[in-house]
Protein backbone atom coordinates (compact mmCIF):
# COMPACT_ATOMS: atom_id res chain seq x y z
CA UNK A 1 0.00 0.00 0.00
CA UNK A 2 1.50 3.33 -1.07
CA UNK A 3 1.62 6.15 1.44
CA UNK A 4 -0.24 9.37 0.72
CA UNK A 5 3.10 11.11 0.17
CA UNK A 6 4.06 8.49 -2.42
CA UNK A 7 0.73 8.92 -4.17
CA UNK A 8 1.12 12.71 -4.13
CA UNK A 9 4.54 12.37 -5.75
CA UNK A 10 3.15 10.12 -8.48
CA UNK A 11 0.35 12.55 -9.25
CA UNK A 12 2.62 15.61 -9.21
CA UNK A 13 -0.48 17.80 -9.18
CA UNK A 14 -3.41 17.58 -6.77
CA UNK A 15 -6.56 19.25 -8.12
CA UNK A 16 -7.94 21.76 -5.61
CA UNK A 17 -11.71 21.67 -6.03
CA UNK A 18 -14.50 24.03 -4.96
CA UNK A 19 -17.92 22.41 -5.33
CA UNK A 20 -21.03 24.54 -4.92
CA UNK A 21 -23.45 21.72 -5.84
CA UNK A 22 -23.41 18.13 -4.65
CA UNK A 23 -24.68 16.92 -8.03
CA UNK A 24 -21.37 17.98 -9.62
CA UNK A 25 -19.29 15.73 -7.37
CA UNK A 26 -19.55 12.45 -9.28
CA UNK A 27 -19.12 13.80 -12.83
CA UNK A 28 -16.14 15.79 -11.59
CA UNK A 29 -14.58 12.76 -9.92
CA UNK A 30 -15.12 10.77 -13.10
CA UNK A 31 -13.39 13.44 -15.17
CA UNK A 32 -10.37 13.48 -12.84
CA UNK A 33 -10.09 9.69 -12.80
CA UNK A 34 -10.42 9.39 -16.59
CA UNK A 35 -8.00 12.28 -17.04
CA UNK A 36 -5.30 10.46 -15.09
CA UNK A 37 -5.32 12.36 -11.78
CA UNK A 38 -7.48 10.26 -9.44
CA UNK A 39 -7.17 12.66 -6.54
CA UNK A 40 -8.80 15.82 -5.21
CA UNK A 41 -8.53 18.27 -2.37
CA UNK A 42 -12.16 19.30 -1.88
CA UNK A 43 -12.24 22.64 -0.10
CA UNK A 44 -14.49 22.65 2.96
CA UNK A 45 -15.61 26.22 2.34
CA UNK A 46 -18.96 25.30 0.74
CA UNK A 47 -22.08 23.56 2.04
CA UNK A 48 -21.68 20.90 -0.66
CA UNK A 49 -18.16 19.83 0.39
CA UNK A 50 -18.97 17.22 3.02
CA UNK A 51 -21.52 15.28 0.96
CA UNK A 52 -19.37 15.64 -2.17
CA UNK A 53 -16.44 13.97 -0.38
CA UNK A 54 -18.78 11.17 0.72
CA UNK A 55 -20.12 10.55 -2.78
CA UNK A 56 -16.70 10.69 -4.43
CA UNK A 57 -15.14 8.36 -1.87
CA UNK A 58 -17.95 5.82 -2.15
CA UNK A 59 -18.11 5.82 -5.95
CA UNK A 60 -14.32 5.83 -6.44
CA UNK A 61 -12.79 4.02 -3.42
CA UNK A 62 -9.31 4.04 -4.98
CA UNK A 63 -9.42 7.79 -5.54
CA UNK A 64 -7.37 9.87 -3.09
CA UNK A 65 -9.94 12.37 -1.79
CA UNK A 66 -9.09 14.83 0.96
CA UNK A 67 -10.53 17.95 2.56
CA UNK A 68 -8.96 21.38 2.18
CA UNK A 69 -9.54 24.75 3.84
CA UNK A 70 -10.18 22.91 7.10
CA UNK A 71 -10.42 25.50 9.89
CA UNK A 72 -11.71 23.59 12.94
CA UNK A 73 -11.37 20.19 14.59
CA UNK A 74 -15.12 19.75 14.10
CA UNK A 75 -14.56 20.03 10.34
CA UNK A 76 -11.78 17.45 10.63
CA UNK A 77 -14.24 14.99 12.18
CA UNK A 78 -16.92 15.66 9.57
CA UNK A 79 -14.48 15.40 6.67
CA UNK A 80 -12.95 12.13 7.87
CA UNK A 81 -16.40 10.65 8.60
CA UNK A 82 -17.35 11.51 5.01
CA UNK A 83 -14.32 9.62 3.69
CA UNK A 84 -11.53 12.21 3.48
CA UNK A 85 -8.14 10.49 3.53
CA UNK A 86 -6.16 13.63 4.35
CA UNK A 87 -6.66 17.11 5.79
CA UNK A 88 -5.23 20.36 4.45
CA UNK A 89 -5.40 23.70 6.28
CA UNK A 90 -4.54 27.10 4.78
CA UNK A 91 -2.36 28.08 7.73
CA UNK A 92 -0.54 26.43 10.60
CA UNK A 93 -3.19 25.89 13.28
CA UNK A 94 -1.58 24.00 16.20
CA UNK A 95 -4.96 22.77 17.46
CA UNK A 96 -5.88 21.20 14.12
CA UNK A 97 -2.42 19.73 13.54
CA UNK A 98 -2.17 18.23 17.03
CA UNK A 99 -5.71 16.87 16.79
CA UNK A 100 -4.98 15.13 13.47
CA UNK A 101 -1.68 13.73 14.72
CA UNK A 102 -3.36 12.39 17.85
CA UNK A 103 -5.94 10.60 15.69
CA UNK A 104 -3.33 9.53 13.09
CA UNK A 105 -5.03 11.51 10.33
CA UNK A 106 -2.62 12.69 7.59
CA UNK A 107 -2.48 16.48 7.82
CA UNK A 108 -0.77 19.06 5.60
CA UNK A 109 -0.86 22.52 7.22
CA UNK A 110 -0.08 25.67 5.27
CA UNK A 111 3.23 27.27 6.21
CA UNK A 112 4.77 30.46 4.85
CA UNK A 113 7.41 31.48 7.42
CA UNK A 114 10.40 29.72 9.03
CA UNK A 115 8.60 29.96 12.38
CA UNK A 116 5.62 28.02 11.06
CA UNK A 117 7.90 25.48 9.39
CA UNK A 118 9.74 25.05 12.69
CA UNK A 119 6.46 24.22 14.42
CA UNK A 120 5.77 21.55 11.79
CA UNK A 121 9.24 20.05 12.23
CA UNK A 122 8.79 20.04 15.99
CA UNK A 123 5.70 17.87 15.55
CA UNK A 124 7.44 15.42 13.24
CA UNK A 125 5.62 16.35 10.04
CA UNK A 126 7.39 15.26 6.86
CA UNK A 127 5.37 17.18 4.25
CA UNK A 128 3.69 20.58 4.55
CA UNK A 129 1.75 22.90 2.30
CA UNK A 130 3.47 26.09 1.10
CA UNK A 131 0.68 28.62 0.69
CA UNK A 132 0.10 31.00 -1.01
CA UNK A 133 3.08 29.92 -3.10
CA UNK A 134 3.39 32.43 -5.93
CA UNK A 135 2.22 35.38 -3.87
CA UNK A 136 4.84 34.59 -1.21
CA UNK A 137 7.76 34.51 -3.61
CA UNK A 138 7.42 31.24 -5.47
CA UNK A 139 10.22 28.72 -5.89
CA UNK A 140 12.95 31.16 -4.83
CA UNK A 141 11.24 31.82 -1.50
CA UNK A 142 10.52 28.13 -1.00
CA UNK A 143 14.15 27.17 -1.63
CA UNK A 144 15.28 29.74 0.93
CA UNK A 145 12.85 28.46 3.56
CA UNK A 146 13.55 24.80 2.78
CA UNK A 147 17.34 25.07 3.08
CA UNK A 148 17.62 24.71 6.90
CA UNK A 149 14.91 22.04 7.07
CA UNK A 150 16.46 19.22 5.08
CA UNK A 151 13.98 16.63 6.33
CA UNK A 152 10.89 18.34 4.92
CA UNK A 153 9.02 18.10 1.63
CA UNK A 154 6.60 20.71 0.35
CA UNK A 155 3.30 20.98 -1.49
CA UNK A 156 3.13 24.49 -3.01
CA UNK A 157 -0.39 25.76 -3.67
CA UNK A 158 -1.59 29.15 -4.85
CA UNK A 159 -0.82 30.57 -8.27
CA UNK A 160 0.60 27.32 -9.64
CA UNK A 161 -0.29 26.81 -13.31
CA UNK A 162 0.97 25.00 -16.43
CA UNK A 163 3.42 27.83 -17.16
CA UNK A 164 5.30 27.60 -13.85
CA UNK A 165 4.70 23.95 -12.87
CA UNK A 166 8.08 22.92 -14.29
CA UNK A 167 9.90 25.42 -12.06
CA UNK A 168 8.26 23.90 -9.00
CA UNK A 169 8.51 20.20 -9.81
CA UNK A 170 12.17 20.45 -10.78
CA UNK A 171 12.96 21.36 -7.15
CA UNK A 172 13.59 17.99 -5.49
CA UNK A 173 12.02 19.00 -2.19
CA UNK A 174 8.60 19.50 -3.79
CA UNK A 175 6.46 16.39 -3.60
CA UNK A 176 3.57 17.81 -5.64
CA UNK A 177 1.69 21.03 -6.31
CA UNK A 178 -1.90 21.95 -5.58
CA UNK A 179 -3.60 23.39 -8.64
CA UNK A 180 -7.06 24.51 -9.68
CA UNK A 181 -6.59 25.40 -13.35
CA UNK A 182 -8.10 22.09 -14.53
CA UNK A 183 -11.11 22.37 -12.19
CA UNK A 184 -12.08 26.04 -12.49
CA UNK A 185 -15.44 26.99 -11.05
CA UNK A 186 -16.92 28.13 -14.35
CA UNK A 187 -16.12 24.75 -15.95
CA UNK A 188 -17.73 22.86 -13.07
CA UNK A 189 -20.76 25.11 -12.78
CA UNK A 190 -21.49 24.93 -16.51
CA UNK A 191 -21.07 21.14 -16.59
CA UNK A 192 -18.10 21.13 -18.94
CA UNK A 193 -16.65 17.92 -17.54
CA UNK A 194 -15.20 16.86 -20.90
CA UNK A 195 -13.03 19.98 -20.80
CA UNK A 196 -12.03 19.21 -17.22
CA UNK A 197 -11.03 15.70 -18.27
CA UNK A 198 -8.96 17.10 -21.15
CA UNK A 199 -7.23 19.68 -18.94
CA UNK A 200 -6.58 17.01 -16.32
CA UNK A 201 -5.02 14.73 -18.91
CA UNK A 202 -2.80 17.60 -20.09
CA UNK A 203 -1.72 18.24 -16.49
CA UNK A 204 -0.88 14.56 -15.94
CA UNK A 205 1.11 14.47 -19.19
CA UNK A 206 2.94 17.66 -18.22
CA UNK A 207 3.99 16.07 -14.93
CA UNK A 208 5.32 13.03 -16.81
CA UNK A 209 7.25 15.23 -19.24
CA UNK A 210 8.87 17.04 -16.30
CA UNK A 211 9.62 14.09 -14.05
CA UNK A 212 9.99 11.38 -16.66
Amino acid sequence: MKTIDEQFYEFGVVPVVVLDRVEDALPLAGALVKGGLPCAEVTFRTDAAEESIRLMSEAYPDMLVGAGTVLTTEQVDRAVAAGAKFIVSPGFDPEIVDYCLEKQIPVFPGCITPSEVAQAVKRGLKTIKFFPAEQAGGVAMLKAIAAPYTMLHFMPTGGVNPNNLKNYLEFSRIICCGGSWMVKGDLINSGRFDEIEALTRQAAELVKSIRG
